[in-house]
């Protein structure tokens, strides 16, 4: 039987929006209006809304090809929208560049690894620690006190990011001879070095096993209360998604066709028919 997760009581906030309780007195790390893009005549998203509260674990679910990457690349700026607003932590985006979005405080990881399979694993978790830098090229080219002190921070640190995982004792290993499942650990891992306020998990399940997955969620929970960070995942494995997302968030053919809790998500007779077809009548 699967482990059961404490969830946050979902509230109204006055936007008609829902965020968990206990971040009904901060504003939202994130919301989304009208948000849309389109490809040529095609209109891969359209009239978007979503808001996340501070600490929250959100779901962004639906069909293959509803336009849930597509999302994901709309936050984080590989697309610019055609309309729409999205505000993080108040501060409105457009016009932002990928890199800018991650230093406002957005990481992500992706449906295909995206290591650098020939660096080590903790060189791999120095690069997203690459914001928090603070020596000049020279410092580094003449390997000044400064360059040192700051390497030696930067080892600490990615050691600590490591042993959420456990995996401290593999600094040394080459990243591309991990198993899959450590390796989607270690994107996790890297995303978090870049400090983030929101963290984009793009089918973080994807490949794992049963054991590995209830791993996941645990230590998808175990991030959100850590860093006290908020967390939107994209996944497919429904048992995860129900055990511990707070609100969901379902698309179909690029526009919201329900929003709400995992109760109300399950029992929503348009994410039903969405998923597996209308039923034909007699």
């Amino acid at each position: 039987m699967a482990k059961q997760f404490e969830k946050g009581k979902m509230v109204p906030v006055p936007s008609t929006s829902i965020i968990p309780e206990r971040d009904v007195d901060k504003s939202p790390i994130l919301e989304c209006s009208h948000l849309g893009i389109d490809f040529g005549g095609l209109r891969a998203v359209d009239d978007f809304n979503l808001t996340i509260g501070r600490t929250e674990i959100a779901g962004l679910i639906g069909p293959n090809g509803a336009g849930k990457t597509t999302v994901f690349n709309l936050l984080t700026k590989v697309y610019q929208p055609t309309r729409g607003t999205i505000l993080l932590d108040g501060l409105d985006t457009s016009g932002k560049t990928t890199a800018q979005i991650n230093r406002m405080g957005i990481a992500r990881t992706f449906q295909n690894i995206r290591l650098f399979s020939d660096m080590s694993v903790e060189d791999n978790v120095k690069v997203g620690l690459h914001n928090q830098e603070r020596y000049s090229a020279l410092t580094s080219v003449l390997r000044l006190p400064k360059y040192w002190r700051q390497e030696a921070a930067a080892h600490r640190r990615a050691l600590e990011l490591l042993s959420i995982f456990d995996m401290q004792d593999l600094a040394d290993y080459k990243a591309g001879s991990l198993p899959y499942g450590a390796q989607r650990r270690l994107e996790i891992v890297r995303a978090l070095a870049t400090n983030p306020s929101l963290l984009l998990l793009d089918e973080p399940a994807a490949g794992m096993n049963p054991s590995e997955t209830a791993e996941l969620m645990e230590n998808i929970v175990k991030i959100r209360d850590t860093f006290h960070i908020a967390i939107l995942l994209i996944e497919h494995d429904m048992s995860l998604v129900m055990g511990i997302c707070e609100g969901i968030c379902v698309l179909n053919f690029g526009r919201v066709i329900a929003k709400g809790t995992s109760e109300e998500i399950q029992a929503n007779p348009a994410v039903i028919e969405a998923y597996l077809g209308k039923r034909k009548e007699g």
